[in-house]
C-alpha cells in the first residue's frame, strides 16, 4: 500500500471511531513513522487495539487536554484518557517550548495511553538542537528480580541528542529482551519468538508467543534491567500521577477502565553547560567510529543511524500490511 494511502486509511479509521481530523492525523503520523523505521509491531498491528478500547469507552476520542504550568520550565498535563499519541504530542511539544524559553523543559503527562515509539518524540527535540529523555510505563510483563509475578512493564528508556548532522543520536530501548509488541504480533501471525526472551507461566523458557504472554518477559541484564524498569515506573507513574506498580491495564485484554499511563519528558538545550557542544559531539562520535573493528563489522553506527537508513529506504517503498491485520482494519471500518 502506498504511504499516502496507508495514512489515509489510518485517519479514516480513527475518525470513524470519533477522533477529530486533527487528532487522527497526529495518531496516523506516529503509526506511519513506526512502519517506516521498521518497527511494524508499533504500526498497523496496533491500530485495532486503540479502536477496540474506544468502542469499550476506555479511551476518550474527544479528550479535553488540561495543561498546567507549574513554572516557566515545568508543566503537568492531564490527557483525559486520550489515545497515547495525543497525550505524548502535547507533552513533547510543551517540553520543547519550555526548553527553548528557559533552557530546560520538564513535562509530566497522566491519564494517557500507549504512545508508540519513544524515539519518535525524542527525535523531535533533538532535531531542534535539544537533548531529550523520554520515559513511559506499560502493563505488567516483567517479574521484578527475585519474584515470581509480573509487575513492571517493558518500560522503555529513550535518550536523544543532536549530532550536528541531519541524523540525531537516538537510543530507544525497552528494558526487556524483546518489546511486547513483537510478541503480540508473532502471536497474531502464528510465528515463533526468539529463544531467551521469555518464560511461560511455569517459569520455563519458551518460543511460543502465546505462552510468553501468559508468562513473563526477561529483562535485559537480569537485576540491572529489573532496576531500570522500576526506575521508569517511578518516573512515569509515581511522579506523574499515572498508574504504577502493576496497575496499568493490558490494552488488548483488560477493558475494565482506562490505562492511565504516565509519560515523563525532560528536554534541555545542548549548549546549556558548554558553548562548543557541536564540536564536542562531533569529536565524540568520530572517536568511536575510528576504533578498530572486529571481524565482520564494516561500519560502526551510533544509535539512530540504522533507523534513519531504514526510514530513507522505506520512504521509496510501499508499506506491507499483513493480510490478517488489513482484514481487521477493514472490519473496523465496516462496523
Amino acid at each position: 500500500m502506498k504511504i499516502t494511502d496507508a495514512k489515509k486509511l489510518i485517519i479514516k479509521t480513527f475518525t470513524k471511531h470519533g477522533l477529530s481530523k486533527k487528532y487522527s492525523i497526529i495518531c496516523a503520523d506516529a503509526l506511519i513513522n513506526a512502519e517506516l523505521v521498521g518497527a511494524n509491531s508499533h504500526g498497523f498491528a496496533r491500530l485495532s487495539s486503540y479502536c477496540y478500547r474506544i468502542k469499550k469507552k476506555v479511551i476518550n476520542p474527544n479528550p479535553k487536554i488540561k495543561i498546567k504550568n507549574i513554572s516557566s520550565s515545568i508543566t503537568n498535563i492531564d490527557a483525559d484518557n486520550a489515545v497515547g499519541f495525543i497525550g505524548a504530542h502535547f507533552g513533547i511539544n510543551c517540553a520543547i517550548k519550555n526548553a527553548k524559553k528557559t533552557g530546560i523543559g520538564i513535562v509530566s503527562v497522566k491519564n494517557s495511553g500507549h504512545y508508540g515509539l519513544s524515539g519518535y518524540y525524542a527525535e523531535k527535540a533533538a532535531k531542534k538542537g535539544l537533548v531529550a529523555f523520554c520515559f513511559t510505563n506499560a502493563p505488567p510483563a516483567i517479574a521484578p528480580y527475585g519474584t515470581k509475578k509480573t509487575l513492571f512493564g517493558t518500560n522503555p528508556i529513550c535518550f536523544a541528542a543532536p549530532t550536528n548532522t541531519k541524523v540525531p543520536f537516538v537510543l530507544d530501548t525497552s528494558v526487556s529482551m524483546i518489546n511486547r509488541g513483537k510478541i503480540r504480533k508473532a502471536a497474531k501471525l502464528g510465528e515463533k519468538i526468539p529463544k531467551g526472551v521469555a518464560l511461560d507461566k511455569n517459569g520455563k523458557p519458551t518460543t511460543n508467543p502465546k505462552k510468553a504472554l501468559e508468562g513473563s518477559q526477561l529483562p535485559i541484564a537480569e537485576f540491572k534491567g529489573s532496576g531500570m524498569a522500576w526506575m521508569v515506573d517511578i518516573l512515569s507513574g509515581v511522579l506523574t500521577g499515572g498508574n504504577h506498580g502493576g496497575e496499568v491495564k493490558d490494552p488488548f485484554d483488560d477493558f475494565s477502565g482506562p490505562q492511565n499511563i504516565g509519560h515523563m519528558f525532560i528536554v534541555f538545550k545542548s549548549n546549556l553547560f558548554v558553548k562548543n557542544y557541536s564540536k564536542r559531539i562531533k569529536k565524540n562520535i568520530n572517536k568511536v567510529k575510528s576504533l578498530p573493528k572486529i571481524k565482520g563489522i564494516k561500519k560502526i553506527y551510533y544509535p539512530g543511524e540504522n533507523k534513519a537508513q531504514r526510514l530513507k529506504y522505506n520512504l521509496k517503498k510501499k508499506i506491507d500490511i499483513p493480510k490478517k491485520i488489513l482484514n481487521e482494519i477493514n472490519l473496523l471500518n465496516k462496523s
